[in-house]
C-alpha cells in the first residue's frame, strides 16, 4: 500500500507542477499580446482601459507569471530529486 500512496503523491505533485507551469507561461505572455488589449471590460470601462494598457501592470502581471515558474520549476527539481532517492 506503501507504493500506491507513494504514485499518488507524485502524480499529485506532477500535476501541481504542470498547473504552476501553465499558469506561469499565460500570465508571462499574454499581456504583451494583442488578446489582451481585445476586453470587453476594457471597452466599456474607461478606468480598466487604462489599467490594461499600462506597461507597469502589464510588467507586475508578467511579474507574477515569472514567479509562479519559478515556483514549478523549484518543485520539478525537488521532484526530480526526491525520485533519485
Amino acid at each position: 500500500m506503501i507504493g500506491r500512496d507513494a504514485d499518488v503523491t507524485t502524480l499529485t505533485r506532477l500535476l501541481y507542477i504542470a498547473y504552476f507551469l501553465e499558469v506561469g507561461l499565460i500570465l508571462v505572455l499574454v499581456p504583451w499580446s494583442v488578446f489582451w488589449e481585445r476586453n470587453y471590460f476594457a471597452d466599456t470601462l474607461p478606468l480598466v482601459r487604462a489599467i490594461i494598457k499600462n506597461h507597469f501592470a502589464r510588467g507586475a502581471i508578467s511579474g507574477i507569471g515569472v514567479l509562479n515558474l519559478v515556483a514549478g520549476l523549484a518543485d520539478l527539481r525537488t521532484l526530480l530529486r526526491w525520485e533519485r532517492r
